[in-house]
């Protein structure tokens, strides 16, 4: 009850809600903590989002970055879409994505897209290194019998992005990666106690921050994630802060429940990870 009540007098202060950072292991790994509440039907819910943002980690030393906002490099983003996968459904709300993220990049943003055929495996593994923050709006497959080969699908061959190849980056200066696709932060039942999953693996390859998802998401709900998302972060300062997302993805959230027809499976896949 002290801290229901705690949340309660920080979240009606006019400051920004406090943050929780989850860190479950064994079977809570697959439980959507940040959606925990009291749902009712026909009847106002109490839900933990209406009192913090929360944020997810694999580790406790994950948070422990040490991020100098006094050193940032300036902003450059690589955007990487792949709306025609080979063997997959096609996704056309990717290139709306691309459409509302550049409608949100201010004159402090250096931006590069990798579109279609562009997009191959060589070509994004470069440009990831020389960006700093990364949006991929494209499939993602989860690889049961190997975790590690759980990957981004882009174009060529070979066509995926795999979780191994994530990790062998090194990849000092990278702060934000948006994960656009389905199942990106799904673990291995098997392997519950450890994080293996797309969005670990970014993590461990430097980046400090992660927006992925749970499960499936729905391609008409990513343009309006994205925009939300990119608005709230170049709209707090001239220099963006990768530390804004878990916020703005707060934001971009609120903005998707409002949407008729939208349920909670719309909303709930959507997380953050990282500081």
């Amino acid at each position: 009850m002290f801290v229901h009540r705690f949340i309660i007098f920080q979240n009606s202060s006019g400051l920004k809600p406090p943050r929780i950072w989850w860190c479950p292991t064994g079977p809570l790994s697959f439980l959507p903590l940040h959606a925990a509440g009291m749902y009712r039907l026909g009847a106002s819910s109490d839900k933990i989002s209406d009192y913090v943002v929360s944020s997810y980690t694999p580790t406790l030393s994950a948070l422990q970055v040490n991020y100098d906002t006094t050193n940032q490099a300036q902003t450059h983003m690589l955007a990487v879409v792949q709306p025609s996968a080979a063997g997959q459904r096609a996704l056309p709300g990717t290139q709306e994505e691309l459409k509302q993220i550049k409608k949100c990049i201010n004159s402090s943003v250096t931006f590069d897209e990798l579109v279609g055929p562009n997009a191959t495996v060589q070509k994004v593994s470069e440009g990831i290194k020389a960006a700093n923050w990364v949006h991929f709006a494209c499939h993602g497959v989860q690889d049961l019998s190997d975790p590690t080969q759980s990957a981004l699908l882009l174009a060529g061959k070979p066509s995926r992005l795999t979780l191994s190849k994530i990790i062998g980056l090194s990849l000092p200066n990278a702060q934000l990666a948006f994960l656009s696709a389905c199942r990106t932060a799904t673990g291995d039942e098997d392997l519950a106690e450890e994080s293996v999953h797309l969005a670990a693996g970014v993590l461990l390859a430097g980046y400090k921050g992660v927006v992925a998802t749970l499960w499936s998401i729905k391609d008409r709900d990513a343009p309006l994630v994205a925009e939300a998302l990119y608005s709230h972060i170049f709209a707090q300062s001239s220099t963006p802060d990768c530390r804004e997302a878990a916020y703005a993805l707060s934001v971009a959230i609120q903005k998707l429940k409002e949407c008729p027809g939208n349920s909670f499976s719309s909303w709930v896949p959507y997380i953050h990870i990282g500081i």
